[in-house]
């Protein structure tokens, strides 16, 4: 099993990274956005791994901190949250928000997730409320540190926030209309709070 990877960053998209590890072995790890925003091509990084083994595959995904896999891992033990989804709900809230939502027993909240229903929500807050509590702890930690205004990324911060909406598997037209929506009405917000204020629009 592998416990984590350390390596150089070669390519990475607001889903996925490849990470080159002793200077010729590439892995690909789906990640979230949190992730994603802590790490950049051509430096070294180390990302917690956690495999998921079927028959017919071998996936690995990967985690800049440990409360965000810890969290993905408790997502996972709920019947009809599997890894896309747990992924895609810790791309939409950082784990404190998420950890939050589920503690309070936030079924819109956690609805806003994509692939995230009624029954799906109500099944996440009852079966990992006091789990949750238990490890409140160690998800203190906001992982989103900002990313730079709109006055400093311009077209290029946009650019970036509806590649990260496509590549989560909305169309394109409806990710450029959210954040020409959202850049309209908040001039000064980050691409972190774009990402995730998108995610619950779309």
């Amino acid at each position: 099993m592998i416990e984590y990877l350390r390596g150089k960053v070669v390519e990475r998209t607001p889903t996925g990274t490849i990470l080159e590890v002793n200077g010729g072995v590439g892995y690909f790890l789906s990640i979230s956005l949190n992730t994603y925003n802590s790490i950049k091509v051509g430096e070294e990084t180390k990302l917690l791994v956690h495999e998921v083994l079927r028959e017919d595959t071998h996936d690995l995904y990967g985690f800049g901190k440990a409360d965000e896999r810890q969290l993905f891992r408790l997502l996972i033990t709920v019947n009809g949250v599997g890894p896309a989804t747990a992924r895609l709900a810790l791309s939409t809230y950082t784990p404190t928000e998420l950890s939050k939502l589920i503690v309070e027993g936030n079924e819109t909240g956690l609805k806003a997730i994509k692939g995230v229903g009624v029954r799906t929500a109500q099944r996440i807050i009852v079966e990992l409320k006091d789990k949750i509590e238990g490890v409140m702890g160690e998800l203190g930690q906001d992982l989103l540190n900002g990313g730079g205004t709109a006055g400093e990324w311009h077209g290029r911060m946009y650019e970036e926030a509806e590649k990260a909406f496509i590549a989560l598997g909305y169309p394109a037209s409806a990710a450029k209309k959210v954040v020409q929506k959202l850049a309209k009405a908040e001039p000064d917000i980050s691409i972190n709070d774009m990402i995730k204020k998108g995610l619950q629009m779309l």
